[in-house]
């Protein structure tokens, strides 16, 4: 056995399991941390080949010596959760499909085991690596053990990298980690201590013993008393720190050689584990062949001949992928670095714009090749790229294919998008990391302070793996029948969002700082009556506070989080406002808080002092039912219903006399889409005649004539009529509408009594989702909704309510972006400079209105196309119907 290497299972597991989210199988059961180890370990088999390989996972019970000393060892942290407990297990599975060796022993841990392995194994004659990123481990590395860490490109740690990492050799890592402490395992150390300090000391005394035997001569009056109150501390963290390498393991070579693989039952178990990507690889994989690896070539152009050459080759080509390196993630702010190109997988070119052709040439150079209408650009998020090109007056002409967007549809369950998880999951492959450029902490630097050479490789990189990905996923987009809501809706929307987010919107900072004066002084009398209600002063943000003074009040009922502790957030306030008029009083309290903590205070910061003006980012990837997201800031959150919140709203408005806003709102739409669905006769006669829908519910349900329906009556069935569409139960109708349960009951079942549609329309939705597990809109827009045969209650209801809702919801959210892209050639604002267009721009989407901002004498005008694009955007059995209002700023609206 020359070379072992033993995997830290429990660490990768834990490391897969918070890194990747919303994973799941066809039985709605995780599958994220499995499928992170899974390719963890067939990485590291393809990158190092083994033939000596186990995968140690920590015991039952594991950590009960260190417990017994320590009682508060490792006591914060959360009991395992459920769905990670049994992916352990699969994890188990996989290792016996794959004939990895595997030990776990009882009441010991992972790193003990590893110790043991390690100590006996180099002791043999072999090189053992261990890996995990566990600095516990460093105290085990010397010539013949290293750590490898697989997370950041296969780094192999040595005893000169430990000495360079923690400034203190491996003989000396117990010392330092009992100094320093570990929170993620509860072990003290001594308090004020930090790595620097703890390297000092220990190269200077030579040992944590000696530090302690000699304190009286640490010069540092603060650190000296510590030594000698806490020294203690010390030599109980060093035990907890100190690797047991006495336990007892299997001492034959043969235990820890790799066996045969299972194909045919491995295939079950992808299958069963829905791991579509793995079971392609493990299909397409030739026993007979050894695959070649790919030696790819990336190619720095960084002078004339080059450049020329590329900018030919470039020419010729029918669709490019690029890429921009900047100095910021904010487009408007970003300065250009360099741009990377490619059109093939394996190959590609870096062109740096603070190298020896300098920024004016590389831009004379690039722009007719992206104006040039006959040439698709792709890239991974090309809103961005396409920005940071408006920086320099350069439209990128046609956008072609988005990688980020793509997987997105594909997969709108999940959030993982990004270029590094997806190259991981389809790939196989680790993408250099940005911290290793950049470095983190008070030692980073901005990219065009990097070595043109290492950005060249970074940047490369990434052009090389979107030109992989976009094989693959357009591939998938055609096979899943996307193809028309990605070209035709989703990709064309991307120039229309980026021409709305460089535009922004402006915002009359005055009337922020007379509604925060105005803010203050309500908040600071809240303050005297909460404290007058508590009979005491307290800090009313702190939840460990406000428990001990509801504890004084005599309040009982509060209910505790999964933890144990007290809850005291906003659910908890409002069931018990009524009883104790202090809760109301901190709910007020709260409202006022985050107004003016979010909004009133934090928008005058959003401004960019280039453009004077707002400029938001409206995402298409985050939204499972396709609904477009609004972040940094994120304006669609304004309250609307508070006064408070529209008079913020007021601070929005046209930046030049003779503007006004221009705002259009679908009616009902959700509900239309529901009578277009669900083809009731009772709901599509009421919006065919024009009816006010609420009012006619009311009709309907409690069989009152229309014109006696009063305003309490109409109320209760328009929560009825909204409840619907969220899967409102009996208890939530009750909650809203201050009825006890038995009565919201009597009011659903009148509801499905009369709109018999619309209950097998529910019951259907439900049914489709269970046989397809994922749900379709009007548009084909696909939302997985694998949870709905979870055997978890709260999963599978929710996961219904998501059955029903989804089509709905995701349906009105393709309708407006239709809209928008109808109505966007009517204001061309071009992704060049920041000059103000002369007709006006499209400022905000907010689900299903749209704002404008208009000359005046653009208003009947563009009225007029608005209204037509909106209500025509699809023909439905009920009409759309879209409201508009004028105004001099947002509130108006």
């Amino acid at each position: 056995m020359d070379t072992l290497f033993v995997v830290d299972a429990s660490s990768y597991l834990y490391s897969a399991y918070f890194a990747i989210r919303n994973m799941t199988n066809e039985k709605g059961e995780s599958t994220n941390a499995l499928f992170g180890f899974i390719r963890s370990l067939i990485k590291l088999r393809k990158d190092f080949n083994p033939t000596y390989l186990i995968s140690v996972f920590d015991g039952p019970n594991n950590g009960k010596k260190r417990k017994e000393l320590y009682t508060d060892y490792k006591a914060h942290r959360l009991i395992t959760p459920p769905d990670l407990r049994y992916q352990i297990d699969r994890a188990q599975t996989f290792c016996n499909l794959m004939g990895i060796p595997m030990l776990s022993l009882p009441n010991v841990e992972a790193d003990d085991t590893m110790g043991a392995i390690a100590v006996w194994a180099s002791a043999q004659g072999a090189h053992v690596y261990l890996c995990s990123g566990d600095k516990d481990l460093g105290q085990l590395v010397n010539d013949r053990v290293s750590m490898l860490n697989t997370y950041k490109d296969n780094l192999i740690i040595g005893p000169d990298k430990i000495e360079e990492i923690y400034g203190v050799p491996p003989s000396l890592m117990v010392d330092y980690l009992a100094i320093v402490g570990d929170a993620s395992d509860n072990i003290p150390g001594l308090p004020g201590f930090g790595p620097k300090t703890a390297a000092k000391y220990l190269r200077q005394f030579g040992s944590l013993e000696a530090l302690l035997e000699n304190a009286s001569s640490v010069t540092e009056v603060k650190k000296r008393e510590i030594l000698m109150e806490k020294g203690e501390l010390a030599r109980l963290s060093r035990q907890l720190v100190l690797l047991d390498l006495e336990v007892e393991i299997p001492k034959e070579s043969q235990f820890f050689a790799l066996q045969e693989a299972h194909p045919t039952d491995l295939k079950k178990f992808y299958q069963e584990m829905n791991f579509r990507t793995l079971l392609k690889e493990l299909e397409s994989q030739a026993p007979q062949d050894s695959p070649q690896p790919e030696l790819a070539e990336y190619h720095l152009v960084d002078d004339e001949a080059s450049f020329e050459t590329l900018l030919t080759l470039l020419a010729i080509q029918k669709e490019i992928c690029f890429s921009t390196e900047t100095t910021d993630i904010h487009s408007l702010n970003a300065e250009l670095v360099g741009i990377g190109f490619g059109f093939e997988p394996t190959e590609a070119w870096y062109v740096p714009v603070n190298g020896k052709l300098g920024l004016e040439r590389v831009l004379q150079g690039l722009k007719p090749l992206l104006k040039n209408k006959d040439i698709g650009f792709y890239g991974h998020n090309i809103k961005y790229d396409i920005q940071v090109m408006a920086n320099y007056d350069i439209e990128v002409e046609t956008v072609c294919f988005d990688t980020l967007l793509a997987s997105y549809l594909l997969n709108s369950h999940s959030r993982q998008h990004s270029l590094d998880m997806l190259s991981v999951e389809h790939f196989g492959k680790v993408k250099i990391d940005v911290i290793e450029l950049l470095g983190k902490g008070k030692s980073s630097r901005v990219l065009k302070d990097v070595e043109i050479e290492k950005v060249s490789e970074y940047c490369c990189q990434e052009i090389d793996h979107i030109v992989r990905l976009k094989l693959l996923l357009e591939k998938q987009v055609k096979e899943r029948q996307l193809t028309t809501l990605f070209y035709d809706i989703e990709l064309p929307l991307i120039k229309v969002l980026a021409s709305m987010e460089r535009y922004g919107l402006y915002v009359d900072q005055t009337v922020l700082k007379d509604l925060a004066v105005k803010i203050n002084a309500q908040i600071d009398i809240l303050r005297v009556e909460i404290f007058t209600l508590a009979g005491e002063e307290f800090n009313i943000n702190s939840p460990k506070q406000l428990v001990l003074i509801f504890e004084k009040l005599g309040i009982k009922t509060l209910k505790k989080t999964p933890t144990g502790n007290v809850r005291t957030d906003s659910e908890v306030l409002e069931s018990i406002k009524d009883k104790y008029p202090v809760a109301g009083k901190l709910l007020e309290y709260r409202g006022l808080e985050k107004l003016r903590s979010t909004y009133v205070e934090s928008l005058p910061h959003e401004v960019n002092p280039k453009s004077g003006r707002i400029h938001c980012s409206f995402n298409q990837f985050i939204a499972a039912t396709g609904r477009l997201s609004c972040q940094e800031p994120n304006l669609q959150n304004i309250p609307v219903r508070s006064e408070l919140g529209r008079e913020i709203r007021g601070a929005f408005c046209p930046q030049n006399q003779g503007w006004s806003y221009l705002a259009s709102d679908y009616s009902q739409i959700e509900l239309r889409l529901l009578a277009h669905f669900s083809e009731d006769p009772i709901l599509l006669e009421a919006f065919l005649n024009g009816e006010d829908i609420h009012t006619h519910t009311a009709s309907v349900i409690f069989g009152v004539p229309l014109k006696e329906v009063s305003k309490e009556v109409r109320y209760q069935a328009k929560a009825v009529n909204f409840g619907i569409l969220y899967g409102q139960q009996a208890f939530g109708l009750s909650q809203e509408l201050g009825i006890d349960v038995k009565a919201a009951a009597e009011i659903i079942e009148m509801y499905f009594k009369r709109y018999v549609r619309v209950k097998e329309f529910i019951e259907a939705c439900k049914e489709q989702a269970r046989i397809s597990g994922k749900t379709v809109t009007l548009t084909g827009r696909e939302r997985l909704i694998p949870e709905i045969l979870s055997k978890n209650t709260h999963l599978r209801s929710a996961a219904e309510r998501l059955a029903v809702n989804t089509p709905l919801q995701g349906t009105a959210a393709d309708l407006i972006k239709m809209a928008m892209l109808q109505i966007s050639p009517h204001l061309p604002v071009l992704l060049r400079r920041l000059d103000q267009p002369k007709n006006g721009a499209m400022v905000l989407q907010i689900h299903d209105e749209l704002i404008f901002e208009l000359p005046d004498n653009e208003l009947t005008r563009m009225e007029k196309i608005v209204r037509r694009a909106m209500e025509n955007v699809v023909q439905l059995k009920v009409p759309l119907i879209v409201d508009v209002v004028i105004g001099k700023n947002w509130k108006e609206c």
